[in-house]
């Protein structure tokens, strides 16, 4: 029987969504193969023969290549059993299962993906779907997966060196409206042993990361834990440094561990500051005020960590003039660098089971779900936007093809948007630290 694992897209991370549920099947007996797509193409005899075949989709354009890869499996091998696993298959369960799919898993997926193919082994069907069990895990299992050569590296100082990436917690405690955690966890949250994250460290370190990405949704939904793994990695790796994810608002409230993670090796946070209009971030229930994400930056900085934000540049409440103001405070506060453009293009997406479906400020302005997108549309009161946002798009992807500086990027982005000339940053600068790959969120 052969069971193939598939990624598609991890954000530029060795995909630990493969390595985990690797690790469970093994642990079970289970021989499992893994193939990330978003390095080698899946193709000829890797399709064929199949017997089960896990599709990873952590999120929306992981679902859509994923799609795709089913469709060729299912070409192929046309009695491999299909399934889909991750928060975007959750969502989007009712069109996979319609579509492609035999099968859909979310949540805490692992034990269950290994009890669905524990089923097929022995001729029974199993329906599975959402579970949010506490799991018993064990170490990844990264053998077969691609090296760490092929995946996002820490650019500090002018130099490039390997990284890794683990997850000490999965879920989180909040429920942002424009999440896709919260429809599946709802506001629930789980750790991973301390001993597990830093065997999967050990391991990462073994395979030549110098820096490790702690990838957890909210890395400081507990700070207790938050720190002893970080202690933990420091004591036995003091030169490994590491970046993490975290709120604004826990930014604000866990300010006194700030200075410690810095001494502990952290080099940058990325925070969903998502937009500095109090009215957006309203209805986005991000948590947070304008005024917060200044003191947060700031906090960051004396802590002597650097701040990644990311943006929801474009939703149906952003007007022209809070669009300027995210551009002229990234200027200001010397943030340009900071910054990958393609955040200035996001728009809020929203997919199948997001909260922003039944919210009663964003019906005026949503439109049908169309399937093939796998996300409803949605229309700007003011066009001006909605012609932003394709402008600023076409930009950021025509600067990248081109790998332009992305601070001349960002000075025509702000013409474009304000017609405003942006003195240029000077070329061979040492730009802050920051992973290679582009996307965060």
């Amino acid at each position: 029987m052969r069971i193939l694992l598939v990624s598609c897209y991890e954000l530029g991370h060795q995909p630990v969504t493969l390595s985990w549920p690797a690790a469970f099947l093994k642990r079970d007996g289970f021989d499992v193969e893994l193939a990330d797509a978003s390095v080698k193409p899946l193709e000829g005899d890797a399709l064929r023969g199949l017997s089960i075949v896990g599709i990873s989709v952590p999120m929306h354009t992981a679902l859509r290549l994923g799609i795709q890869v089913a469709e060729r499996v299912r070409r192929a091998s046309p009695s491999a059993h299909i399934c889909f696993y991750g928060l975007y298959a959750t969502l989007n369960a009712e069109y996979l299962v319609s579509t492609v799919a035999d099968s859909v898993l979310g949540g805490e997926y692992e034990e269950n993906l290994v009890a669905l193919v524990r089923s097929l082994a022995s001729g029974r069907e199993a329906a599975m779907g959402p579970s949010l069990s506490r799991l018993s895990f064990p170490v990844p299992s990264r053998e077969s997966l691609p090296g760490l050569e092929h995946y996002a590296h820490l650019e500090r100082d002018g130099a490039r060196v390997k990284a890794g990436y683990v997850e000490a917690s999965r879920g989180c405690l909040h429920t942002c409206r424009h999440c896709p955690i919260p429809p599946v966890y709802g506001g629930r949250f789980f750790v991973v042993p301390r001993e597990v994250v830093l065997a999967d460290v050990r391991n990462l370190v073994s395979a030549g990361a110098e820096h490790v990405t702690l990838g957890d949704p909210d890395f400081l939904n507990g700070p207790g834990h938050a720190l002893a793994v970080a202690r933990a990695i420091h004591a036995e790796f003091p030169r490994v440094t590491f970046d993490f994810t975290a709120k604004i608002e826990h930014l604000l409230g866990r300010r006194t561990v700030l200075p410690e993670l810095s001494a502990l090796g952290c080099v940058f946070a990325v925070s969903a500051v998502e937009s500095l209009s109090n009215a957006v971030l309203a209805n986005l229930k991000k948590g947070h005020t304008r005024e917060d994400v200044f003191v947060a930056t700031r906090l960051l900085r004396e802590a002597g960590i650097s701040l990644r934000p990311s943006f929801v540049s474009f939703t149906p409440w952003t007007t022209l003039e809070d669009y300027a103001d995210i551009l002229s405070w990234v200027e200001e506060d010397g943030l340009v660098d900071n910054v990958d453009p393609v955040q200035y293009s996001i728009r809020l997406l929203v997919p199948p089971g997001s909260s922003l479906v039944t919210e009663p400020a964003m019906k005026p302005f949503l439109g049908p779900l169309v399937r093939e997108s796998l996300s409803y549309t949605w229309s700007h009161p003011d066009p001006r936007l909605d012609w932003l946002h394709l402008e600023v798009a076409e930009l950021v992807e025509e600067a990248a093809t081109r790998k332009e500086d992305p601070a001349a990027t960002f000075a025509r982005i702000v013409k474009l948007a304000t017609g405003r000339r942006v003195t240029p940053l000077p070329k061979g600068r040492l730009r802050p630290p920051r992973l290679t790959e582009d996307w965060f969120c």
